[in-house]
């Protein structure tokens, strides 16, 4: 199972990577296995403010949909529009090109309460 020890996580199976006030999230490697094969990625929210755990968007896989939650509050800046014609990079490169949207945070203090990769294995029985 890839839970690399860079990035934070959070108990819905999103992880976070912080630059500055800038967060790039998408779902762990273990939400995509479990999803199987993503066939659409649909974020209605670019340019939106939203609260820490508020919904941003969804994931459909062939048998389910699942929301996906904003592990941070703020806004929406950027949606990985390669994901419009290749949802399957989220199940083939969930850390890299797979990534789903940026938020610009409003409040740091927020990056306290997620998850270390230690704590995520823990959840996920890793």
């Amino acid at each position: 199972m890839n839970i690399p020890a860079n990035l934070k996580y959070t108990k819905d199976h999103e992880w976070v990577s912080i630059e500055g006030d800038v967060a790039t999230v998408g779902i762990t490697d273990f939400a995509q296995k479990e999803l199987g094969d993503i066939v659409y990625v649909e974020v209605e929210t670019l340019d939106q403010t939203l609260d820490q755990d508020e919904v941003f968007g969804t994931v459909e896989a062939v048998k389910t949909v699942s929301d996906l939650f904003l592990p941070l509050g703020g806004e929406i800046i950027e949606f990985n529009e390669e994901l419009e014609t290749q949802p399957e990079l989220v199940n083939t490169d969930a850390y890299g090109k797979g990534w789903m949207i940026k938020i610009k945070v409003s409040d740091l203090a927020q990056v306290d309460s997620l998850l270390s990769d230690e704590q995520y294995k823990e959840l996920i029985g890793a």
